[in-house]
């Protein structure tokens, strides 16, 4: 399309030239510069990250094999060995966790969102909700040394479980929350004109549209239980053996595999970093990595579901 003209200047003219005037105005100059900051911070930021991920790629990829994964810790100078105990021993408690943190954080987030979201029980259960999220993790362990491993004599991976899933509650509970609230009043509206009950309501249309974004919070949880170490110094301590049984993929079996200490990658990276000797010290560099992709692909996972929750 032919440029119009204006003043023997086409229009294209003075759109350029007025913009190049705009460029030299405070306010434009100073929009430019803080673009430059804050992208210069943003790099200032990812830099550590990045450079972190880099050192335990080079540092920890090169241990890293099938044999690393599957056998039992070496000996103080001995050569070889690995952590599959410590992978077993950290998914087993994170699955107990994730068995006591799940069910009571969705029930609660149910509750203060369908039954009595202006109760001065869901206030003051949110308003704990939100104060255990700052709750320093070693406290968490604490509490469950004197609740589980007193009481029981022994540390245990139930012990380490319950001290995890008291850093995932508020997380579940209060994303289950967020999710109920998330779902479009006109879906509970019209399953309550066909007849439907509260308990019908929320099992059949409200729980089933909120799950993906339930799911995320879950996943999250998981991800922030995964990586911490204080809790289950308290709670599970460690141990150079397999729960159950020789072999790696032998899972307890019954209640006593479980009341006895039980190794963890976190745990096993903070006992292995502080060795004077070589091939502990490149096992905890491997078990970190190892540890970093384990929470990486919670992460990941929880944002998918997020994405899809938000489609």
């Amino acid at each position: 399309m032919a440029a119009s003209f204006e003043g023997g200047r086409t229009t294209s003219e003075v759109d350029l030239e007025s913009l190049e005037r705009s460029l030299r105005r405070p306010r434009t100059l100073f929009s430019y510069l803080m673009s430059i900051l804050t992208g210069a911070a943003t790099i200032a930021a990812l830099f550590p990250l990045f450079s972190v991920l880099y050192l335990l790629v080079i540092r920890g990829a090169a241990a890293l094999s099938m044999a690393t994964l599957t056998t039992l810790p070496p000996a103080a100078m001995a050569p070889g060995g690995g952590f599959g105990n410590a992978i077993v021993g950290t998914l087993v408690i994170v699955a107990i966790a994730t068995l006591l943190s799940v069910p009571l954080g969705i029930l609660g987030a149910i509750f203060v969102s369908e039954f009595g979201p202006d109760t001065r029980t869901a206030s003051a259960v949110r308003f704990a909700a939100k104060v255990l999220t700052g709750l320093p993790s070693i406290l968490a362990g604490v509490f469950s040394f004197a609740v589980v491993v007193v009481a029981t004599g022994e540390f245990s991976a139930p012990a380490g479980g319950v001290a995890l899933a008291l850093l995932m509650l508020p997380t579940v509970l209060l994303t289950a929350d967020e999710a109920i609230k998330g779902v479009p009043a006109r879906m509970r509206e019209a399953a309550i004109g066909m007849g439907a009950t509260p308990t019908q309501v929320v099992t059949k249309v409200v729980v089933p549209t909120a799950a993906p974004a339930m799911l995320t919070g879950v996943m999250l949880a998981v991800a922030r239980a995964a990586g911490e170490t204080a809790p289950l110094l308290f709670t599970a301590l460690f141990s150079e053996f397999w729960i159950s049984g020789t072999h790696p993929y032998f899972l307890p079996k019954t209640m006593a595999d479980l009341m006895k200490p039980t190794a963890s990658l976190a745990v096993m990276i903070y006992n292995f970093s502080g060795s004077p000797f070589e091939n502990q010290i490149a096992l905890a560099w491997t078990a970190a990595l190892v540890l970093v992709m384990l929470v990486l692909v919670f992460n990941v996972i929880g944002q998918a579901l997020a994405g899809r929750s938000a489609d």
